[in-house]
């Protein structure tokens, strides 16, 4: 095996190479067949849709998976990570007609057939590329098993649901208020609208004229909504509201549109405190009011075309927008003399999640699924603990979404996607829901005259099918019977109730179990502020420029287009201030880094602020892995390693191998309880803080010493602890793992790859809190006497005379032990004295306590007394300053009374180290004195 190592890591050249190999080995591979006795860990990949590219959320969420599905593999687990790609029915149709608009056709022009056809030519042109650029990112997913929400079996699986529903009674056709897009031209579940809150908005005040016939006079209702008094058809009063009891029943002649309209009576709509306690009704474009209307049998009356323009029932306002159409009618009602005022007022406005056009309330015939006896038994599911959500906050949020559910509206006025499976007999009327692709005749006259329903079924309805239909249901497969239920599935919060509650429904309707034992749901990733990450705001960041690097000019260029340079310059470094100390650009990170800083969030907290500059952070623990690995080749040549930690005498080796130990049970630990800061922290204080600042440090006096059994022993525990530690990391950063398990010395009879090989256990270290103890004391002696030489400035070079003191005949044994090791790391001249306590501080030297021992180091000769007494006046200046401010601040009533109280025990806490620090400068002034 060659020990020959570059001099610094280059990732774009080891992560290429390492993922081909895996795919090669089918590394990833998940094994369905009934033999084997594995235990099986499956989390389904949340498709990301055809349309996308990667994003920091995809990188985020690709990378938590993969740690999760990487480490279960080493467990031994058969795992399946089910790739797939979701055919995003909105958004698809969106990108598609927006290229026949470039070459000045619509859809209607080609037709659904043709308009299909195109739609899948640009798929296999251009979509799915996501799915390459998870690879990039190192996902270990079954790619040969990937799926694709229209393929054909995903077809039938989506026929065989809805007719199953329909036939259960829980699909139905529907007339309903619906919310409707006009960009879009579709109808949108509850769940599609956002609502944007405190919109400025106004209540508008106008009469309606009371029927002559009805003693005259008027009632004067108060609205948001002025232009959809076109549509009206009631205006309605409570019926215990002493004002208008004269008036029950009354007609009021519309004063813009030829028609008579009732005032009614009804307590659920009409609060009478708000505005003048009458509320105009129009049963065609407010959900309340459509509930008022059908208790009331009230006409229903649509004044808006599906393009969002008022339709012929809005008279001589017909093919106005609605901004429009609200400014005509208030001026018409103003030249009518009816206007009785308007005043400000903040209300919701809904939008369109995907185009952010405002959505209409619109009359429609829809097909729905009725939810409540879907909801009720995921309610159960999650409170009885069949499936655990993490965090567990989201328990609350998921019960009131399901407990307060609402009938879904799954038809979209879209042609791609899946059609509904509805045959309507143009003879005799007959509806058949068929589970048949291509029905040929009516079931009920034998016609062949029957058309199937334009319409295709909301997105989210394949989605909510896929833990099971990905598996080949309802087919009763090995696959399935296999992988179902997942044990994870891991998503962003915010689509608990897109996905998570659907999929909890159709899992436990069609299958008779929850399709996951666990939710893990992870925040949202933000810019450094913690502002969401958008192109208007200019913060976007490409997790591909991350890793192949990329010059801000051309970051900012994705991620304001168009803005001019500076502008988008400012925005950015607004954004993400650390990318001042970046220079011109972001440099070739590579996958790794990426991951291990994504890995360094807690995945739990709702925002994760993204910041490039710990990412350069941990580009350099990559390099500080790799050159510890190629350290550590120069003495491991023939070393013979074997699946058991080596017996180990020497303290250091005993110490590390009890680290190990620790270390990767608190990575399991953390990994298990979705805590991968935890997990990912754990591993990396180990590598960096313990094996490469005190263990490799301490090797090197052991390799150019003449102790041959030690060197060997050191060599054994070496060699077996850098596999370990490799071993332990693959999870989190697979590629350079690999790069340097392959050129590690390790047992025989492994796998080919670190990825199929065992996650390191306790079993692999030795735990030994002797030895964790005793070394802990001679770190903090070393610790001491370094602290000392950085404080008074000593020159790195210099060696320092150092005296070790203890009361304790066990310690001074130790640090007598050790000797070697503390020589080595304090630098000091010729080997430290190791004396009882006891005696004075001789002149000219500095005493620190670390535990039991005292730490003497000599400064005479190595710092001049003139200038550590000028160091030593800088620091008084600095601290006496401190001392006053944080005094003037604890004598304020403003800041006691008002802080948090935390906050001031805090400050005190602050002011009390102050003063400490301010009694051991007056001693550092003798010292100076003492150094002449």
């Amino acid at each position: 095996m060659s020990t020959e190592m570059p001099k610094a890591y280059e990732p774009q050249s080891v992560e290429p190479r390492w993922y081909d190999f895996w795919i090669q080995n089918h590394a990833f591979r998940a094994e369905p067949d009934p033999s084997d006795t594995r235990p099986v860990y499956v989390i389904p990949m949340p498709p990301p849709n055809v349309t996308g590219a990667l994003h920091m959320g995809h990188a985020l969420m690709t990378t938590i998976e993969d740690v999760l599905l990487r480490h279960k593999r080493m467990q031994g687990y058969n795992t399946l990570y089910q790739p797939g790609i979701d055919h995003a029915g909105i958004a698809t149709q969106t990108v598609v007609e927006r290229i026949l608009r470039s070459e000045g056709k619509s859809r209607h022009d080609l037709g659904r057939k043709a308009f299909l056809e195109r739609v899948w030519q640009w798929k296999a042109q251009s979509g799915g590329r996501i799915t390459e650029q998870q690879r990039v990112m190192g996902a270990s997913a079954d790619w040969p098993r990937l799926k694709f929400t229209m393929d054909a079996d995903m077809s039938v699986a989506v026929r065989e649901a809805f007719v199953r529903l329909y036939e259960e009674g829980l699909i139905y056709r529907a007339t309903r208020l619906i919310n409707w897009c006009s960009d879009c031209r579709t109808a949108l579940s509850d769940l599609e609208v956002e609502n944007e809150e405190g919109h400025a908005g106004e209540l508008f005040h106008f009469a309606y004229p009371i029927a002559e016939s009805d003693g005259g006079g008027e009632i004067v209702v108060a609205t948001t909504r002025v232009e959809t008094m076109l549509g009206d058809t009631a205006v309605a009063v409570h019926p215990d509201d002493p004002r208008y009891k004269h008036l029950h029943g009354k007609m009021l002649k519309h004063p813009i549109v030829d028609r008579m309209i009732p005032i009614i009576t009804d307590s659920i709509l009409v609060d009478m405190k708000f505005g003048t306690g009458a509320v105009k009704v129009t049963p065609a474009h407010d959900f309340n009011d459509f509930a008022t209307g059908k208790r009331h049998n009230l006409e229903e009356i649509s004044i808006f075309e599906l393009d969002g323009r008022v339709n012929a029932n809005g008279g001589k306002f017909q093919g106005m927008t609605v901004k429009e159409a609200r400014k005509a009618v208030k001026k018409e009602l103003e030249a009518l003399g009816l206007v009785r005022g308007c005043e400000a007022h903040a209300l919701p406005l809904p939008r369109c999640q995907r185009c952010e056009t405002v959505v209409e309330p619109m009359i429609s015939t829809q097909w729905f699924v009725r939810m409540k006896p879907l909801a009720e038994p995921a309610l159960a599911a999650v409170a009885d603990g069949r499936t655990v959500i993490i965090p567990a906050e989201w328990k609350k949020t998921y019960d009131h979404f399901l407990e307060n559910i609402q009938d879904w509206c799954i038809s979209r006025q879209l042609w791609w996607g899946h059609q509904i499976p509805a045959w309507y007999c143009n003879d005799c009327g007959e509806v058949t829901v068929t589970r048949d692709p291509e029905l040929k005749a009516c079931c009920k006259c034998g016609s062949a005259n029957v058309r199937q329903d334009d319409d295709v079924l909301d997105t989210w309805f394949s989605s909510a099918l896929w833990p099971f239909s990905t598996l080949g249901w309802p087919e009763p497969t090995d696959t399935l019977k296999k992988f179902y239920p997942a044990s994870d599935m891991e998503t962003g919060y915010d689509i608990l109730f897109f996905w998570v509650a659907r999929m909890m429904m159709m899992g436990l309707h069609f299958m008779g179990e929850v399709p996951f034992r666990r939710v893990l749901l992870h925040g949202l990733v933000v810019d450094e502020n913690g502002d969401k990450m958008s192109k208007v705001k200019g913060n976007v960041i490409d997790p591909l420029d991350l890793i192949y690097g990329a010059s801000f000019d051309d970051v900012v260029k994705k991620a304001l287009p168009g803005a001019p340079p500076g502008d988008a310059h400012k925005r950015f470094t607004k954004a993400y201030p650390s990318v001042a100390q970046m220079g011109s650009g972001f440099p070739a990170f590579g996958a790794d880094a990426v991951r291990m800083t994504l890995c360094s969030y807690s995945p739990q907290a709702k925002r994760i602020a993204l910041a490039p500059k710990r990412i350069e952070g941990y580009r350099n623990f990559c390099n500080k892995i790799w050159n510890a690995v190629r350290y550590s080749m120069t003495y491991l040549e023939g070393v013979t390693v074997t699946s058991t930690p080596p017996v180990a005498t020497d303290l250091a080796n005993k110490w590390i191998l009890s680290r190990l130990a620790q270390a990767v049970e608190a990575s399991t630990k953390g990994i298990d309880e979705f805590r991968l800061d935890d997990a990912s922290g754990a591993l990396y204080h180990f590598f960096w803080d313990e094996l490469c600042s005190w263990y490799l440090e301490l090797t090197k006096p052991v390799f150019n010493g003449t102790d041959e059994a030690l060197k060997n022993e050191t060599r054994a525990v070496l060699a077996h602890v850098m596999e370990a530690a490799v071993r332990a990391l693959h999870p989190f950063i697979p590629f350079i793992t690999e790069e340097l398990w392959s050129r590690l010395p390790k047992a025989e009879g492994l796998a080919a790859t670190v990825s199929l090989t065992t996650y390191p256990t306790a079993a692999d270290g030795r735990l030994d809190v002797a030895a964790e103890r005793d070394m802990q004391i001679v770190m903090d002696a070393i610790v001491a006497a370094r602290t000392i030489r950085a404080e008074h400035e000593v020159h790195p070079g210099a060696e320092i005379p150092v005296v070790l003191r203890s009361g304790s005949a066990e310690v001074r044994a130790l640090l007598q032990n050790q000797i070697v090791g503390i020589r080595t790391l304090i630098k000091t001249q010729g080997d430290p004295a190791v004396e009882p306590a006891g005696a004075e501080r001789p002149l000219g030297s500095v005493m620190s306590v670390a535990g039991p021992v005292e730490v003497l180091v000599g400064l005479k000769g190595l710092v001049e007394g003139k200038r550590e007494l000028e160091r030593v006046a800088r620091e008084i200046k600095k601290v006496d300053k401190d001392i006053a401010v944080t005094e003037k601040k604890l004598s304020s009533p403003n800041f006691v009374d008002k802080a948090p109280p935390e906050v001031v025990a805090e400050t005190r806490v602050n002011l009390e180290n102050l003063k400490r620090k301010r009694v051991q400068l007056d001693d550092a002034l003798k010292l100076a004195d003492e150094l002449g």
